[in-house]
């Protein structure tokens, strides 16, 4: 059974939540993904200009770029457990490796359902961008991460060796 969630964009009412869900991330020692939830929320106000900073191509201003939109997502008792970074198109690096759609669940909160209903919603989300194709990808180690993907629909296309290494599962969902 799939967790009640809800997608909500970034605002100044969740801080306290999100600083929770920050500090998690940081005990755990791991990785912080998607990339955006690195960003240090000290200075909460700037974190969130930052994440809206890139939402539309207009407001592009470094080579290479794509526009970008942020999403946190909020579980049953409006706790948030998870986030999700979604591309608005591919540039040849993200065709590669970082595909349309980056999410993570906050490691306490893991093996509940959230990441699956997370991507799940991302996907409606990406579809209103008028993608009919959607490239996720995850580390070939990740099997979690692959597990959530096949449970969208994910269809295996290839394998990547990105530049430090580390190599990545390429899946592709369709929209349509």
């Amino acid at each position: 059974m799939q967790p009640s969630v809800t997608l909500v964009k970034p605002t100044a009412e969740y801080e306290k939540r999100y600083n929770e869900f920050y500090e998690d991330w940081v005990r755990s020692g791991e990785d912080i993904v998607p990339w955006v939830v690195e960003k240090d929320p000290s200075d909460f106000a700037a974190m969130l200009e930052f994440l809206y900073s890139q939402d539309s191509e207009e407001k592009l201003t470094e080579e290479g770029w794509v526009p970008h939109s942020t999403y946190w997502l909020l579980n049953e008792e409006q706790e948030l457990v998870g986030a999700v970074n979604i591309r608005h198109r591919l540039n040849p690096k993200l065709l590669r490796s970082g595909g349309h759609i980056g999410y993570g669940i906050r490691p306490s909160r893991r093996r509940k359902g959230y990441a699956t209903a997370l991507l799940s919603l991302a996907l409606l989300k990406t579809k209103e961008l008028g993608v009919d194709q959607a490239l996720v990808v995850c580390d070939r180690d990740n099997a979690g991460s692959e597990r959530t993907i096949l449970k969208n629909g994910g269809v295996f296309e290839s394998e990547h060796v990105e530049e430090n290494g580390n190599m990545v599962k390429r899946f592709w969902i369709s929209l349509r």
